[in-house]
């Protein structure tokens, strides 16, 4: 895991690992997982060990082993032939596949959700914008990444959806690394998001709206992210 020193990966590791009690010692390393993947400090090309990782949370192999295997099987992570574990590397072809699964099933989620949403939702939901703006102005790629996973996800969980949410948390664990050294490389100022026009659809309920927000959002940030593969790649958003 990279982006921070290594205190401080260790610090929010721990702290992850001890929330409090109903989840296994297992949930707990998942859960520090997702959070290194969402907000990039697994870096692209530079693998890991187990035992590193289990240093790093203060755990046993044996729950990063099993939450690792977790995170392979949704393609988040891969663990090589050696033993060491890395994010899969991205190709035009694998990120063209991900950009349209977004664009299949984030936008219907979005409209989904907009019946359950309402002003104290859209006031919440600015209040996290606000945040990511002042992230964006500092150059803050990490807080913004985690800031922008919130905004999103306050969104698709009021769908209610056991089927369709699992399957964009799989796919945000899956370009959230890549999405971070594009960042590291470019800076946040060519960042526009299109977050103001999801909050007013939801103040108004305006499901479809909502919709076409969501699905602009994630044209502009996977446009960018053309610009981090090899020669530029295809435009993926098309």
């Amino acid at each position: 895991m990279a982006g921070q020193s290594r205190p401080q990966q260790v610090k929010d590791a721990q702290e992850t690992a001890a929330a409090p009690g109903r989840h296994s010692l297992r949930d707990t390393v998942e859960e520090a997982l997702r959070e290194a993947l969402l907000t990039g400090r697994f870096v692209p090309g530079r693998a890991v060990t187990l035992r590193g990782l289990a240093q790093e949370l203060k755990v046993s192999p044996m729950p990063v082993r099993e939450a690792v295997r977790t995170m392979a099987a949704g393609h988040a992570l891969e663990i090589r032939a050696n033993g060491r574990i890395q994010v899969p590397t991205m190709t035009p072809p694998r990120l063209a596949e991900i950009v349209k699964a977004r664009l299949l099933l984030e936008p219907e989620l979005a409209q989904a959700a907009a019946a359950h949403l309402g002003p104290r939702d859209a006031a919440r939901l600015a209040a996290i914008d606000d945040r990511i703006d002042a992230s964006l102005d500092g150059g803050d790629a990490e807080t913004y990444m985690r800031l922008n996973h919130s905004f999103h996800f306050a969104i698709y969980r009021a769908a209610g959806s056991q089927v369709l949410l699992p399957l964009v948390e799989s796919l945000w664990l899956q370009f959230a690394p890549f999405m971070r050294t594009v960042y590291g490389r470019v800076g946040t100022s060519a960042l526009v998001d299109h977050h103001k026009e999801a909050i007013d659809a939801v103040r108004a309920r305006d499901a479809a709206a909502l919709r076409e927000a969501v699905a602009a959002d994630i044209r502009c940030g996977m446009d960018l992210l053309d610009t981090g593969l090899p020669d530029g790649g295809p435009s993926v958003a098309e």
